[in-house]
């Protein structure tokens, strides 16, 4: 597999359509469209992560999880509340 240099620009513009889609969602999510609780597979869709990146922001504490039954659920508003948290403003540098 060839190698790709992945510059601070291409990471910058993943991060802005990253929040435009949780966003949308989020806007969804307000008009009754989406569910209140996601499982594992939902949430990883909807940020567009692996399974071992959903691991590791449970494992380090940074999303809240509910297990029920061995069944791991989010809250969506939790999600959206450490969006909010780690939001880096358009033009800064990070």
């Amino acid at each position: 597999m060839p190698t790709s240099i992945i510059t601070t620009d291409d990471l910058r513009d993943f991060k802005m359509e990253l929040l435009d889609d949780i966003k949308t969602l989020l806007t969804r999510q307000a008009s009754g469209k989406i569910k209140k609780y996601l499982k594992s597979s939902e949430v990883m869709e909807m940020l567009q992560i692996s399974p071992g990146t959903l691991q590791n922001l449970r494992i380090n504490g940074t999303l809240p999880y509910t297990k029920v039954g061995g069944i791991i659920f989010y809250d969506v508003d939790e999600i959206e509340k450490v969006m909010e948290a780690n939001r880096v403003q358009h033009g800064q540098n990070s």
